[in-house]
């Protein structure tokens, strides 16, 4: 869809040109994330920044079932990763799926339909809220939203991306023949999405089910 392309060319030009500065002290600050040094770094940002490695996982449980006429939407996903909604916002523009899901008859397939993923995704995503809500600096994070880019752009990339998911939810739960009402818990931030990926009816359950054409 059209739409998609100006709002991904706002946010990018929000990211660079009204966002605050970046710090001095990001590249060590992101170093220090992605290692594991966390000693002295808020636990907000410690559970955003991890809880940002869970959302393309969660959209690759949708995005990887969609049979696109146009390329591999695994591109996408895997930059999403690094980028977030920056490389999910061009694949919604980009895409044009066919009405049925690919199967899964892979083995990365068959993990992202089960509802073991789903359950751990959860419980990840719970640990993380409950660490970061309970143990961080309100204050602190608020001053660094409003004076450090990455973490400015990092904390409306999760909004992003909150926001978006229900885009491919909606084409997955009808390719799924999902009730469309379960679409309903993806208001929730990150944990409607994972609750959607755990109630969804699982490909290998439906294909199991359907008749086979003699």
């Amino acid at each position: 869809m059209l739409i998609f392309w100006p709002i991904w060319v706002a946010f990018v030009a929000y990211a660079f040109l009204l966002a605050p500065a970046d710090s001095p002290t990001t590249w060590q600050l992101i170093v220090n994330l992605s290692t594991g040094q966390w000693t002295d770094i808020n636990p907000i940002v410690i559970a955003l920044f991890n809880l940002m490695g869970i959302w393309p996982m969660a959209y690759g449980a949708v995005m990887l079932f969609e049979q696109s006429e146009r390329f591999q939407p695994g591109w996408f996903c895997g930059a999403s990763f690094g980028v977030g909604a920056f490389a999910i916002l061009p694949y919604l523009a980009l895409r044009k799926p066919r009405a049925e899901s690919a199967l899964p008859t892979k083995p990365l397939l068959k993990i992202l339909d089960s509802r073991w993923l789903a359950i751990a995704l959860i419980l990840g995503s719970v640990i993380l809220l409950t660490y970061g809500i309970t143990q961080g600096d309100w204050g602190a994070f608020v001053q660094q939203w409003r004076s450090e880019r990455f973490i400015h752009v990092m904390s409306i990339d999760f909004v992003m991306l909150w926001l978006l998911f229900a885009v491919l939810a909606k084409d997955d739960a009808q390719r799924r023949g999902a009730k469309a009402n379960l679409l309903v818990v993806c208001l929730v931030p990150l944990l409607g999405a994972l609750v959607y990926l755990l109630l969804r009816p699982q490909l290998s359950a439906a294909s199991a089910a359907a008749p086979r054409s003699t």
